[in-house]
């Protein structure tokens, strides 16, 4: 079976139920996505798919369809995305375990709406748990990682 991750095309021999996470950290060595909870409610495993925010933690690699992007995947070392910049900027990570998925969903919510609320934000950050509490901080790096987006 094959599976594009950060653009790069991948042969995996697995099962056609086994969940993308576990072909992402196991087969792939992509460990980026988190295992937190298992049944897609904390949101330590979220990824993209063709764009949109999912949690790998429930989707059968044989359900995949498009191409996936990880958190490895979303800027690079010489050129960080905005939300990784912001998220830096903020200090949001205090342990960092469920970061990758946070911003990886922040990404997302920016993709699809430039410009959040504080209240669209809080929505859509909420379903990702952290255990520490960053909320705040969360908040405060999206809306600095949407002014950057939108050259502000």
């Amino acid at each position: 079976m094959q599976i594009t991750v950060n653009g790069t095309q991948h042969e995996v021999d697995v099962e056609e139920d086994m969940p993308l996470l576990w072909v992402l950290r196991d087969e792939l060595g992509i460990t980026g996505p988190k295992y937190g909870c298992g049944i897609a409610q904390c949101g330590a495993c979220t990824v993209h798919v063709d764009g949109m925010a999912v949690r790998s933690c429930s989707v059968a690699i044989g359900d995949l369809d498009g191409n996936v992007t990880t958190i490895e995947g979303l800027g690079t070392p010489e050129a960080l995305h905005a939300v990784q910049e912001a998220w830096v900027e903020h200090q949001v990570a205090q342990c960092g375990y469920c970061q990758p998925g946070q911003i990886m969903a922040a990404a997302s919510l920016l993709d699809f709406n430039a410009d959040p609320t504080d209240a669209l934000i809080d929505q859509a950050m909420s379903a990702n748990l952290c255990r520490c509490g960053t909320y705040p901080r969360i908040r405060a790096a999206v809306k600095t990682a949407a002014a950057k987006l939108n050259g502000v």
